[in-house]
């Protein structure tokens, strides 16, 4: 029986990851489909009540490729509930009657490389540790090069003279990306592409509302949980900052944190779990850095930003920094998140004119 292999589907990182999987595996690699009201659906038919919707789309997503033909499945998760959650969905799965094989890239909240890598044996058993190593570095430098590019993309991507622009080149960028196993020729691309996004027409203002979208990690970096939340500013002609990607998550993260706990001590004494912190750490240094306004987004129950919320609006209060809450599940209607987002440009621009 052939191998095929598939993942939950997250943002545009579903390519660098189905890279690294092909390279490493030599599988037929199948990525859960992009997700829709179905996956979310499916999800949530069989998850428990109590969990948080992360949960309940990754679900989706691997009914959606067991269905597709999958056999083997690929997860990771840590810093919260979700490091409880690979055991959880792998009894759900087998009790529904799937047969596959599961592996969690993450162990008791940590990445094992070797561990990982006899995983991986396990799969592909020709593969060596060379090839192994080399993928690993090749797939982190292309996130880290798309994380790069993602922020040029934010600043400017309201502000551009043809719609789609920033958009289509992203695509040209990551099928290149994807087309070559060279990192010098990699790190070619990325700053040749660079070049070609600053050179797109834009017509931004120099006061232009900025805008900064902070909370819990999945809701951050996975478009449709958010109902395509930076789409929806960038049509409002507004500037985007995000601080959470894969980048931070992967190496960036537990080097900051004693740094944000000496700077948010006022306010924490202890982590929160997952992004609590960051995310308390994250306001303070907006309202240093003179943003117009904060978007908070979680799924509904995440206990860490449940935990960070009444410290976050201390300090927008403390400081006056207009910020909006956005708690999502399976019943939030997009026109309702629509609706109170056209709300709060609207605060902001209130507010901007009069100062």
């Amino acid at each position: 029986m052939s191998k095929i292999i598939s993942f939950p589907h997250l943002g545009d990182y579903y390519i660098p990851i189905s890279e690294f999987l092909k390279r490493t595996t030599k599988a037929t690699i199948k990525p859960s489909p992009p997700i829709t009201k179905k996956t979310i659906a499916l999800g949530a038919k069989y998850a428990p009540d109590t969990v948080c919707l992360p949960f309940k789309y990754n679900l989706g997503n691997f009914l959606e490729s067991l269905e597709g033909g999958a056999n083997i499945l690929f997860t990771a998760g840590g810093g919260c509930r979700y490091r409880y959650y690979a055991e959880v969905t792998e009894t759900i799965l087998r009790d529904l009657g799937y047969n596959f094989e599961f592996h969690s890239l993450v162990t008791k909240g940590k990445i094992n490389f070797k561990n990982i890598y006899q995983d991986f044996k396990k799969i592909n058993p020709n593969l060596k540790l060379t090839t192994f190593i080399h993928s690993g570095l090749y797939t982190l430098i292309f996130i880290w090069d798309m994380d790069k590019i993602d922020t040029i993309i934010r600043k400017n991507i309201g502000f551009e003279q043809t719609p789609n622009t920033h958009i289509n080149l992203k695509k040209k960028m990551l099928n290149a990306f994807k087309n070559t196993n060279s990192i010098f020729k990699l790190t070619f691309l990325y700053f040749r592409y660079k070049h070609l996004f600053k050179k797109i027409p834009i017509n931004k203002p120099n006061n232009c509302l900025k805008v900064a979208i902070i909370g819990e990690l999945y809701t951050a970096m996975e478009p449709f949980s958010t109902y395509f939340l930076e789409k929806e500013l960038a049509s409002m002609n507004i500037e985007i900052k995000r601080y959470t990607n894969l980048s931070y998550l992967l190496w960036q993260k537990k080097f900051k944190t004693k740094h944000m706990l000496k700077k948010t001590k006022k306010y924490c004494k202890y982590t929160l779990g997952a992004d609590g912190l960051d995310n308390v750490y994250r306001t303070l240094d907006l309202i240093n850095k003179k943003y117009d306004g904060i978007i908070h987004t979680k799924p509904f129950g995440c206990t860490p930003e449940v935990g960070a919320i009444p410290i976050i609006q201390k300090i927008c209060k403390e400081y006056e920094m207009p910020i909006i809450f956005l708690s999502y599940d399976t019943e939030t209607s997009n026109e309702g998140i629509k609706t109170r987002l056209e709300a709060f440009y609207d605060l902001l621009n209130i507010r901007r004119n009069k100062k």
